[in-house]
């Protein structure tokens, strides 16, 4: 292919103002370039909360979006997953402090399954009954608290620091703490998904049944 034909080729590309969902204002991520909109479907861009807020002191906290919907010049995202940085993870655990953590998915009330993961950080060493409580409170907090809200309204609440706030007001009656923090929050399934899932269950347990009366 000539130098020419490439240099056409990419001018035929478009951009795509690359926007973060509303609830994060429609701020800009930046631009994509494709030949086709739908090339643009499913693209995955990060940033950092510090970038979307103008706040340096919350660049620890990285955002990833995914393209779900293309629109003339503007690609729009959804939220994907939310996450600290290693090394800020790494700066709250001190020699001698007790570092415990959960893994936890929970259903929204509009259905999107959602995996959260808190992470506490102790003072001093925690015995392993304090450690199971810590780990308990956090647990039973974050399914409280996805039992009410819709997607949005819990990815509101890791993002703005609600939910680590609340876990570290509980949790410290157990034993002193450092600082508690959600580390990570994924979004695994959407509502269709987890419909086809559910269908999908229906289907095995039916055929099971079949083969019983077989």
């Amino acid at each position: 292919m000539s130098e020419r034909s490439v240099s056409k080729r990419k001018q035929q590309k478009r951009w795509y103002t690359v926007q973060a969902p509303e609830q994060f204002d429609r701020e800009v991520l930046g631009e994509t370039p494709a030949d086709e909109p739908d090339q643009v479907l499913g693209r995955t861009i990060e940033t950092t909360l510090g970038e979307l807020n103008k706040d340096a002191s919350e660049n620890n906290t990285k955002l990833t979006f995914k393209i779900n919907e293309v629109a003339s010049d503007s690609a729009y995202t959804e939220f994907v997953k939310h996450e600290l940085t290693r090394d800020y993870l790494r700066s709250l655990v001190r020699r001698g402090s007790s570092k415990v953590e959960a893994f936890i998915t929970v259903l929204t009330t509009d259905d999107y399954r959602v995996q959260i993961q808190p992470v506490a950080v102790t003072t001093k060493k925690a015995d392993a009954s304090q450690e199971k409580a810590i780990r308990r409170t956090m647990i039973d907090l974050v399914e409280e608290t996805a039992k009410d809200r819709t997607f949005e309204e819990l990815v509101d609440s890791v993002v703005e620091g609600r939910l680590s706030s609340a876990i570290y007001g509980e949790a410290k009656e157990i034993y002193p703490l450092r600082r508690v923090e959600i580390q990570k929050t994924t979004l695994e399934a959407r509502p269709e998904e987890v419909a086809a899932e559910e269908e999908t269950a229906v289907d095995v347990d039916e055929e099971d049944v079949e083969v019983e009366e077989a």
